[in-house]
């Protein structure tokens, strides 16, 4: 039997960062009916060209070099559109910390500071920084086996190894990255506004740059608007030993006599330069306010991406017909890739608070296409104190050349990836969220929400020793956020 033997740093990537809301704090109470829903009316043309495409990209399917674990996905944007600040009032700070576990796996802080200055009662400047640590262990998509498993790392230096039976894990993961991101939205006119903004992100091996711009257009007495916009990313990828040759070998060094003559071969599995992929993303929404109670957005989102989208810390066993891996090879993704979205969303006004509702179709020519299904009910139990549900229930369908593991029987396809991320799952959150105001003013909230996903099979047939493990281990997480606005 070959040696068992993988490369993994499992980074998490993510030039696009994490949308934790334009609004992390409460307000000691609520507007009007009629105003809440003017107000929602227009964040959410605002977040056309923002919040929803950067919710793209960081969904599961959108972004598989992105963060190793469910941490953007699950963590979206919940209070965008339901502030009650006048745009005259002084400049606010909103401030929140958050802190992401999984099971045995990935753990994430995060911090986030973000001012907001309105001057005059028609301009808004924004600013945002984030901050995030990411430590623990990452799967680097090799199967699990009867015997002890050994894996070089991504530099060539070193080596880990995995215990029988258990999916393989790379506990030296971790990353840490800055972001940044500026916007100016203004109206213009009684019937026209727009939004803007710029985008920075900063990793160890990752760097993200981006612009963002929205128009709007009021009709009908400003019940309904009409939006456009536009964003264009430009992201640089430098992996930590070059990019790995797509389908290439990993090599050992117990199987060299010297350590020269493993670093020649390792070097050939390598290609040193760094590599950029560039995103365009175009989007039209449509908002109506329905009566005093009730609006509705229904937007279009068409995402084209070139560049390298491989995961270059990402591997696939290589087995023969008794289920023992032979090799490992490193992945391959194909370096285009064209993405449509359907975003359907409501909100109604209560007497007590607020609901919303959402649903999100995507589909994309890798095949991977997915649901997602949304709702928050929000209580307020007085003018200063609220609390809030949220349900949320994602599905993704594989892409075409998913496969958990590769047949040393069969011909080598041209693209192929293990990555859980891009293949079969369910997903389930379920989260609990309370609010309140302090006695100077400021507002505090809490939440806790449990999340869970469980890829499954695409069909694969599990031979020889596969039968006997689990290929497709369920990913459980808590998430904590506290949130303050001044």
């Amino acid at each position: 039997m070959a040696a068992t033997k993988t490369v993994n740093k499992s980074k998490a990537h993510t030039g696009t960062g994490t949308e934790i809301g334009a609004r992390l704090g409460i307000r000691a109470s609520e507007p009007s009916i009629a105003e809440a829903l003017s107000i929602a009316s227009f964040a959410l043309l605002s977040m056309t060209s923002s919040v929803v495409i950067a919710a793209q990209r960081d969904s599961v399917a959108d972004n598989p070099i992105g963060r190793e674990t469910q941490f953007a996905a699950v963590i979206t944007t919940d209070e965008a559109v339901t502030s009650d600040t006048d745009e005259t009032d002084p400049a606010e700070i909103d401030a929140a910390l958050l802190y992401y576990l999984e099971q045995d796996r990935v753990t994430v802080a995060e911090g986030i500071f973000n001012l907001k200055l309105p001057v005059g009662d028609k301009r808004v400047y924004e600013g945002k920084l984030v901050l995030d640590t990411l430590t623990g262990s990452s799967a680097n998509g090799a199967v699990p086996q009867d015997e002890r498993q050994t894996f070089t790392r991504p530099s060539g230096n070193g080596e880990y190894n995995i215990d029988s039976a258990n999916t393989p894990l790379d506990d030296t993961f971790k990353d840490t990255r800055v972001q940044l991101s500026g916007n100016w939205a203004e109206i213009w006119s009684p019937d026209w506004s727009s939004n803007h903004g710029l985008y920075l992100s900063r990793e160890y091996d990752y760097t993200s740059m981006g612009i963002n711009s929205a128009l709007e257009r009021s009709f009908n007495k400003s019940n309904t608007q009409l939006s456009l916009g536009m964003a264009y990313y430009y992201d640089l990828v430098d992996p930590v030993g070059g990019r790995p040759v797509a389908m290439s070998k990993m090599v050992f060094r117990d199987d060299f006599d010297s350590q020269s003559e493993f670093r020649t071969e390792f070097d050939k599995t390598r290609q040193i330069a760094s590599s950029d992929k560039q995103t365009v993303d175009l989007s039209v929404g449509l908002t109506q306010i329905l009566n005093r109670y009730t609006l509705v957005q229904l937007s279009y989102n068409l995402s084209s991406l070139q560049g390298y989208m491989t995961d270059p810390y990402k591997v696939l066993s290589l087995v023969d017909a008794s289920g023992t891996s032979e090799a490992y090879l490193y992945e391959s993704r194909p370096d285009e890739r064209l993405k449509q979205s359907f975003y359907l969303f409501s909100k109604h006004a209560l007497s007590t608070g607020v609901t919303d509702l959402a649903y999100r179709y995507s589909h994309d020519d890798w095949g991977v296409s997915s649901h997602t299904f949304e709702t928050r009910y929000r209580y307020n139990f007085t003018a200063t104190f609220f609390g809030q549900l949220h349900l949320r229930y994602y599905r993704q369908e594989a892409a075409s050349f998913y496969r958990a593991f590769l047949n040393s029987a069969e011909e080598l396809p041209e693209f192929a990836s293990a990555d859980y991320r891009i293949g079969n799952m369910n997903a389930y959150t379920l989260g609990i969220k309370m609010g309140h105001s302090l006695v100077d003013g400021t507002k505090a909230s809490y939440r806790l929400e449990y999340y869970q996903q469980d890829p499954y099979s695409n069909g694969e047939q599990a031979t020889g020793q596969l039968a006997q493990h689990e290929l497709y281990p369920s990913i459980k997480a808590i998430i904590f956020q506290l949130g303050l606005s001044f």
